[in-house]
């Protein structure tokens, strides 16, 4: 066992839209204060829901940090389950941000694959956390929604080479509090980085975060 820290970065989003209080940031910052045990540097961070502002954050967090796995957290207006996400989208970014501005391209990477996966098995994730008996549901998806958080997701997936993960949290109180969704958060991630450390492992053998499957789309 190696006894050097293990750097994880945890993002949460300003408000946006009807969301005057962004439910992610709550909880990252709820995740901050319960923190993820001895052996781990947590580095908490703000996003802006702005696209540019994105592209030039993402990767001087990356680069300064070297974290060994960079999760983020959004809010979903239809979510009522703390949602993991299995990849992110490089196309299809047509709404526009807290700037009023959109990509002209509604591209995300110009030359990117269509969809990056994860590294984590969120599947494997969700099964942990829910069996172990939390009080907060967890589910998985494959559509982070073509906005800032799908945006967000891909750009980090590209730049960590899959050892990013997504989380949507629904809004407060629907139905749970923020408290709730720190100690939800924490779970997730403590299995996450337990995942991130196998795949690591096993990196030297083969490279597997690109995706193959065919993504449904689905109204956001």
């Amino acid at each position: 066992m190696m006894s050097t820290k293990r750097t994880v970065i945890v993002t949460g989003f300003e408000p946006f839209g009807d969301h005057t209080v962004n439910a992610s940031w709550v909880a990252v910052q709820e995740l901050e204060r319960l923190g993820l045990g001895q052996s781990v540097d947590l580095y908490v961070c703000e996003v802006p829901v702005e696209y540019q502002a994105v592209q030039s954050l993402l990767p001087l967090l990356w680069k300064q940090h070297q974290p060994q796995l960079v999760v983020h957290v959004g809010v979903s207006g239809i979510a009522t389950t703390v949602t993991l996400e299995k990849c992110g989208h490089n196309h299809g970014y047509k709404r526009v941000d807290n700037c009023s501005f959109c990509p002209d391209s509604q591209c995300c990477m110009d030359g990117g694959p269509d969809c990056i996966d994860s590294v984590i098995d969120m599947d494997l994730v969700c099964k942990r956390v829910n069996s172990s008996r939390l009080g907060v549901a967890v589910s998985v998806s494959k559509d982070a929604g073509r906005y800032l958080c799908d945006y967000t997701y891909y750009t980090s997936l590209y730049l960590g080479k899959g050892r990013s993960a997504f989380v949507h949290v629904p809004p407060l109180e629907k139905p749970y509090s923020a408290q709730d969704l720190g100690r939800a958060l924490q779970a997730v991630v403590g299995e996450m980085l337990e995942l991130v450390g196998q795949a690591e492992d096993d990196d030297h053998h083969h490279d597997h975060h690109h995706c193959s499957h065919q993504h449904h789309q689905h109204a956001h």
